[in-house]
């Protein structure tokens, strides 16, 4: 399992693609407490939400990010949190995607997170039951074109973040 500053050196690392199936309802991110805490309290996220400098560092280099987003409204507090900083990873060239489960039943997708790169490595996410990252499982190279048809059935039945409305 990968954690820690060794994940980390995955997006630094790739290519040219990288994409990311999200499934979880809430996401422990120790990094994010106050954050949170400053959102749900009704203050405004911090300025670098309006152009996420993270995914700013990928796209700038010309590689393409993206990822789509299974959830069911209405939403947590957590994702609305989360929802929020979504416009600023979209102006830094983030391309997302929307599944409402509310709205729509899609079969064919599993009911965890991965990140695939380059179409080339996947990696499934672990996390506790309260959504603590736990760590990355390197998956073999056999189950590549799985993880592919995954990434096509979300994108084909995602809406674009900016047509998403929750219901």
């Amino acid at each position: 399992m990968l954690k820690g500053e060794d994940f980390g050196r995955l997006f630094e690392t790739f290519e040219r693609t990288a994409f990311r199936l999200e499934t979880l309802a809430v996401y422990d991110v120790e990094d994010e407490h106050a954050e949170f805490a400053d959102f749900l309290a009704g203050k405004p996220l911090p300025p670098e939400s309006a152009d996420n400098p993270w995914v700013r560092s990928m796209t700038d280099l010309g590689k393409q990010v993206g990822r789509v987003h299974v959830l069911s409204s209405p939403l947590s507090d957590y994702l609305r949190y989360e929802l929020a900083w979504y416009p600023g990873n979209v102006a830094a060239g983030e391309s997302i995607g929307i599944i409402d489960t509310a709205r729509q039943q899609i079969s064919g997708l599993p009911d965890y997170d991965f990140w695939l790169y380059d179409d080339a490595r996947v990696y499934r996410m672990h996390y506790t039951e309260a959504g603590q990252f736990v760590g990355a499982e390197t998956l073999p190279d056999d189950r590549l074109d799985e993880y592919r048809r995954y990434r096509d059935i979300a994108l084909a039945h995602a809406v674009p973040f900016s047509e998403y409305r929750p219901v």
